[in-house]
């Protein structure tokens, strides 16, 4: 009577097949492949420069002009990365002349919101969108004044609370070290 093997032994049955000496094929290495040589593809994100803590990260497209974001991973004062900051040009005619796409950690107290403040400037406060397995996504946009004092600054300090310490915020500084470049690519 036929008996089906478990897929255990029937993967050690084709790996000790495979271990035996192939019969030459006309490659040097039998039937083994060796690969080929892949060029970038559309959907690839890429690092097209860094300017100062900014990276300026693409997608390529089939196009000429890829699209892209100037993104800084955010550390806490130990070192430890607790946000991320992606920013995007806007299209002209809109109150907003540059986004932002902000993620934070799953367990961010989202009634609290996000506050963000440039320099020693008075700390705005924005909602969070939305949370999945990645974190919590803030998006909020930037008048041409706070774009300017964005590129003229040094930091902007940002804070988030805890659900389950709301009392004791976050704090987190932003490195603007590099933006000016990182925007000047991102806005061609």
């Amino acid at each position: 009577m036929f008996r089906s093997a478990t897929p255990l032994a029937a993967f050690l049955a084709m790996t000790l097949a495979s271990a035996a000496p192939a019969q030459d094929t006309g490659t040097a290495d039998g039937d083994l492949s060796l690969g080929s040589e892949q060029g970038s593809q559309p959907g690839e994100t890429y690092v097209a420069a860094t300017h100062g803590d900014w990276e300026v990260r693409c997608v390529r497209t089939d196009g000429e002009n890829d699209p892209c974001q100037m993104n800084q991973v955010v550390a806490d004062p130990e070192g430890n990365p607790v946000a991320e900051v992606s920013i995007f040009d806007v299209p002209p005619g809109r109150q907003a002349a540059a986004g932002a796409t902000i993620v934070t950690p799953l367990g961010t107290l989202l009634t609290a919101q996000l506050s963000l403040s440039i320099d020693e400037n008075q700390p705005k406060r924005y909602p969070f969108s939305w949370c999945v397995q990645q974190g919590c996504f803030a998006r909020i946009g930037f008048t041409a004044a706070e774009l300017d004092a964005l590129k003229r600054g040094v930091k902007a300090d940002m804070a988030i609370a805890s659900f389950q310490a709301p009392d004791q915020p976050v704090r987190l500084e932003v490195s603007l070290s590099g933006f000016t470049a990182a925007f000047d690519d991102i806005s061609r």
